[in-house]
């Protein structure tokens, strides 16, 4: 029967779980197990709420609707809160559930119309459905004379008596005369009034979960409670409407959504909950004056409106897109938004949309950055110019009287991204050495258009050197010219610079090159993206074919490992390169059920998202091969920030939830080092060695290291060293 069930309705308990759980924003799995037992402190409440979720999802499912969105629980919240106010407000008889069945579906059915409507805008649909589903039934239960009106609630202690004696009754009044101050009794009340639970304890224990599932989502309670709070005291407004109901859980729901969940937490998105309390209240007081009409209830009305009002607004803005910022990517979670949010921010921030590498091949130096002391000056101050030196650090051979003796002469150019030829200059003379040519200052000279208002410009080309059309399409890396001495250049260079106009002499931009590798004596370090300065050594990343067969992952590659640990433990693990939602790739391990999200770009490989269980091998790939390129290069020395969602819980890590939007003090930080390459001409193999660890303040809080073993077949061998567990990974021959 179970396994026909799971058929039929596969991840049917996530599903209903995250019902639970996506009334306050969440899938935390120890959070849902707490509000589920929360909804059954009234049973009937319970029971009514949890089988309308049944009803709703096993209907999604049979009707075919979205099997992630079900899972999520994306269509059965709704569901749930109509069960739980229908199940306080009537007596349970076989009337009620045949009306609640239908009534759950009726709930479904609103809610897909509001995603497709509401959805449309990029807007949530929140908990409209509900609104409408249980405003609908209670008017038409009016004429069902079959239905009988709970008194549930009335003689509360005569309901305990009869669940548990005296001993219940006493636990109930020990509970509900606890020494708290008013304010807070009225908040744990009107967190449990969101599932319809009027009393103190369940209260408490839904604010236990919340600090489980989230510090920040928990502080945001509070302060959207206490902002309307102190508000009813200084404008002065009656406090019955608060307690009337315990309706002030919309200030709750507001404050964790605007504050953390649909927004990134800040110091934006804090003040911006305080400011919206005003605008909650005089909802929530102009929609109970209509509804009291028709003997109806606000419910989560006023925090519906608020919520989809202020996130529509946002998408006007012309400017100011981090004052507040809104989520990209939703993981359900106020600290892992925020978290992935400042990890991308620094890895990937300022790396434009349109990468361009530096346009030519091998090592060159800047001899002239932006903000240049000769011509990279005013308006076109955002430019650089690159040449080739020796090993003496001299720019030419021989005496440098002609332009062939020196080394960037003649050397080809390449495109520094995807683009189109948009003006050619091809026929000035190359300079003697020492003169320039003021008249035709930027000398021969290629502009790019990579996309509207982005254009890369070449100058300085050699005559009759240009191999492209105008109007022509290449590719990055494709070459384009070579190096000269035309215009306004002495000595031969490239000048290269980025402009928002496809004229020869248009003025500068500041804009970022992508991933290069620049070198200090016998060190290298990898830039992500950033603007070289002047007399740095240079040069694009290279690809090694060994390294590329191991870190180049493609959809549909399968990789197979024999794994030994220290614990005793043994087995295979596999892994399959997959496509994702926006065709974002991840590697999944078959046995564990984990994801690793990555990019890759320019022979770069870089994680940006790690999903499933934190024991697997996958999980210690992510960490320890973060960010590696594709190429040797013997002291490269590549440096990370990882995300702060990988530290586990502990007192510091909940301190640091908690001033996350203003303070971060804890660092998690990777380095991989590359170590040496042995080549004997039949078999390549090198060795990489990376660091992953917590640095708190000057301290190191733990560190994960690893050791790779690439031949030409891709990764040989992986060792992990995590405190006393070590971890070997083989390749499996038989892949």
């Amino acid at each position: 029967m179970i396994k026909r069930l799971h058929s039929l309705f596969p991840s049917l308990a996530d599903s209903v779980l995250n019902s639970y759980t996506q009334v306050y924003f969440s899938n935390n799995r120890v959070f849902a197990v707490i509000l589920l037992a929360v909804t059954f402190f009234d049973p009937w409440a319970g029971l009514s709420g949890l089988l309308s979720v049944v009803f709703a999802n096993a209907v999604a499912y049979i009707v075919g609707f979205n099997r992630l969105n079900i899972r999520l629980g994306y269509y059965g919240f709704n569901s749930l809160l109509t069960g739980l106010g229908l199940g306080i407000f009537y007596h349970p008889g076989l009337q009620f559930f045949t009306l609640l069945a239908f009534t759950a579906v009726l709930s479904l059915f609103i809610t897909l119309f509001f995603e497709g409507v509401i959805g449309k805008y990029g807007l949530p649909f929140l908990s409209m459905s509900f609104l409408f589903t249980i405003w609908l039934v209670t008017l038409a239960s009016r004429h069902f004379s079959s239905l009988v009106i709970s008194e549930r609630g009335v003689y509360s202690l005569n309901e305990m008596y009869s669940l548990g004696g005296l001993k219940m009754v006493g636990l109930y009044e020990w509970f509900n005369n606890i020494p708290l101050p008013y304010s807070l009794k009225m908040y744990f009340r009107s967190l449990g009034a969101i599932l319809f639970q009027y009393h103190l304890l369940p209260g408490i224990l839904v604010a236990a979960g919340l600090l489980i599932y989230s510090r920040i989502g928990f502080v945001l309670s509070l302060i959207g409670f206490y902002s309307a709070f102190y508000y009813y005291h200084f404008i002065g407004a009656n406090f019955a409407e608060l307690s009337y109901g315990y309706i002030g859980f919309n200030y709750i729901l507001t404050a964790i959504a605007i504050g953390g969940f649909f927004i990134i937490p800040s110091v934006y998105s804090y003040i911006w909950v305080i400011l919206l309390t005003p605008l909650i209240s005089i909802l929530l007081t102009s929609t109970n004056q209509l509804f009291s009409t028709f003997q109806l209830s606000v419910f989560s009305l006023p925090f519906n409106l608020t919520v989809l009002l202020f996130l529509y607004i946002l998408k006007f803005r012309e400017r100011f897109y981090s004052k507040p910022s809104l989520v990209a990517y939703q993981q359900f979670s106020p600290e892992k938004n925020l978290y992935s949010q400042l990890n991308y921010s620094e890895r990937f921030g300022n790396m434009a949309n349109i990468p361009l590498i530096l346009p030519f091949f091998g090592e060159w130096k800047v001899t002239q950055g932006h903000e240049g002391d000769i011509t990279h000056q005013g308006d076109w101050r955002h430019a650089w110019d690159f040449e080739l030196t020796g090993a003496d650090g001299k720019t030419y051979s021989g005496t440098g009287d002609q332009p062939g003796d020196y080394y960037c002469f003649g050397k080809p150019l390449v495109s520094p991204a995807d683009g189109w030829i948009e003006e050619i200059v091809n026929d000035i003379e190359d300079n003697e050495i020492g003169r320039a040519n003021i008249e035709q200052n930027w000398g021969n000279a290629v502009v790019i258009r990579h996309a509207d208002h982005l254009y890369s410009k070449l100058c300085h080309l050699k005559k009759n050197s240009v191999k492209v059309k105008q109007g022509a399409f290449v590719r990055t890396g494709d070459i384009i010219a070579s190096c000269g001495n035309s215009g306004r250049s002495p000595v031969p260079h490239l000048h290269f610079q980025v402009q928002e106009y496809p004229y020869i002499g248009s003025k500068t931009i500041e804009y970022p090159l992508s991933n290069y590798i620049i070198r200090e004596s016998n060190r290298f370090l990898l830039h992500a993206y950033g603007i070289p300065e002047k007399d740095v050594s240079l040069s694009n990343t290279e690809n090694k074919p060994s390294m590329e067969k191991a870190f180049r992952f493609i959809p549909g590659e399968k990789l197979k490992f024999t794994v030994t640990r220290s614990d005793g433990k043994t087995g295979k693990v596999s892994w399959e390169v997959q496509s994702g939602l926006n065709d974002k790739p991840y590697i999944f391990c078959e046995q564990s059920g984990s994801r690793a999200y990555f990019s890759f770009r320019n022979h770069v490989l870089s994680f940006t998202h790690f999903e499933g269980d934190r024991a697997s091998l996958l999980w210690y790939f992510y960490l320890n091969a973060y960010k590696v390129v594709t190429g040797f290069y013997k002291g490269l020395v590549i440096e990370d920030r990882l995300p702060l969602s990988i530290i586990k819980s502990g007192f510091l890590k909940y301190m640091q939830d908690v001033i996350a939007p203003f303070i971060i003090f804890l660092k998690p930080v990777y380095t991989m080092n590359f170590i040496r390459e042995a080549d004997d001409f039949t078999n390549s193999r090198i060795w990489l060695e990376s660091v992953s660890m917590v640095k708190f303040g000057k301290f190191d809080r733990k560190q994960v290291l690893a050791r790779f073993e690439i031949s030409s077949k891709g990764i040989d061998k992986i060792m992990i060293q995590d405190n006393k567990l070590f971890l070997e990974a083989l390749r499996d021959e038989q892949d």
